[in-house]
């Protein structure tokens, strides 16, 4: 099972999108300040997950929220959670 999240920094409220096999351990990495995309933005809450059964539609998912349109789905569907 592979996983396609989503991360808000409480640091300055930005989303960063990612996809893992692990969830739990991709989200300690994170805080640990050991990926370096999120390293200057921390700390980070887990603010959406999707499961998919292979890497390539969780790849795919990530690059979809990546672009406006996604960004516009995940504000619609978390609109009463994300404060942006």
């Amino acid at each position: 099972m592979y996983y396609t999240y989503i991360l808000q920094s409480e640091k300055d409220k930005q989303l960063y999108t990612g996809y893992t096999e692990n969830l739990k351990e991709r989200l300690k990495l994170h805080n640990l300040g050991k990926v370096t995309s999120t390293k200057d933005r921390l700390p980070l809450k887990l603010v959406y997950y999707e499961a998919c059964l292979n890497q390539q539609d969780a790849t795919y998912r990530e690059k979809y929220l990546k672009t406006s349109w996604g960004k516009r789905y995940i504000k619609a569907r978390l609109k009463n959670y994300l404060i942006i």
